[in-house]
């Protein structure tokens, strides 16, 4: 990693400023949905285990997602996260190699039944604009982190199979990842199969150990995470994405939020290519008290103090 790029005094957008230094009591509750970034539940067409779609702000339209972890294994513990990870990991079970032969069929099932326009006919989509009732693209994710999917690279191998059979229109694969394992012989053999115009989202939360100990809990250090990130996107464009919630009572407060930009300044000097940064907060359930979701105000106004910091492209979901 390079050394600190120097980033000029910027002043904290006055919204966050505001409420960063704001005590508990004063603070807004959870937002109204109106006031929360777009989100739309997942759902999983009968008998699918390992398929599910999603209607994803983020994708600009519907996503299939392809659950490579229905074991819920995952190296994080995020206070956002939709899944209770404290059974799972207390049995302290190794993850589970997933079928993809069944991945395939259901991904099949459910590709079909968007081109021929039955899907789209399901309450949770039916009265979407035209724009967001399209199929944006089929997501390597999970109910953990898929790079620890002990077979990841076969199962990225039959959805490549599937989208070169042309049984259904041509898709766009994206892997969203915590980038941990990006490193890992499986997760490169996997990733040579993406060409130019797939997509890899790689989470950045903070900026630094501290507060990735507070938000993600993580098994790997930030400095390995940073590591994967800037080795990957030295060879091809990677998207950023960055959750920011309020948690125990404390918002991103300014020295964060410059040390986040600043890792984000690092990885650009060291030759990443960032595309995007994806600035959003969590919009469905999760299972902690510890987290409040954050408005799309003060999200707009995190989102404009990092691209005034780094010159990114940097949007709002």
């Amino acid at each position: 990693m390079s050394a600190t790029t120097a980033i000029p005094a910027v002043s904290l957008a006055p919204g966050v400023a505001a409420l960063a230094e704001k005590p508990e009591a004063d603070r807004p509750h959870t937002p109204n949905q109106e006031d929360l970034a777009f989100g739309c539940p997942r759902f999983f067409l009968p008998e699918a285990k390992q398929v599910y779609v999603v209607v994803s702000s983020r994708a600009r339209g519907v996503s299939v997602g392809v659950n490579l972890n229905p074991d819920q294994s995952c190296n994080f513990d995020c206070c956002y996260c939709e899944v209770g990870r404290r059974l799972t990991q207390a049995a302290g079970l190794a993850p589970v190699p997933v079928n993809t032969q069944t991945l395939a069929a259901e991904l099949t099932e459910a590709l079909t039944q968007l081109h021929n326009g039955s899907l789209l006919q399901s309450p949770a989509i039916a009265g979407l604009p035209a724009e967001m009732r399209r199929l944006a693209h089929v997501a390597i994710s999970g109910d953990g982190e898929p790079t620890l999917c002990p077979n990841f690279s076969e199962a990225v191998e039959s959805v490549v199979h599937l989208r070169a059979a042309g049984i259904v229109p041509f898709f766009k694969l994206v892997l969203i990842t915590n980038s941990t394992a990006l490193d890992l012989a499986e997760v490169r053999n996997g990733l040579r199969l993406f060409i130019r115009s797939d997509e890899i989202w790689a989470k950045l939360d903070a900026g630094t150990q501290a507060f990735m100990d507070r938000i993600n809990q993580p098994e790997v250090p930030l400095t390995r995470v940073l590591a994967n990130i800037l080795q990957l996107a030295r060879v091809r464009p990677v998207v950023i994405q960055s959750m920011f919630v309020e948690t125990e009572g404390a918002m991103p407060d300014r020295v964060e939020l410059t040390e986040y930009a600043k890792r984000l300044n690092e990885l650009k000097a060291g030759g990443a290519q960032i595309s995007l940064v994806q600035i959003y907060s969590a919009t469905r359930p999760h299972h902690s008290r510890r987290c409040r979701h954050l408005s799309l105000r003060v999200l707009s106004e995190i989102a404009a103090f990092v691209r005034q910091m780094t010159g990114l492209r940097v949007e709002v979901f």
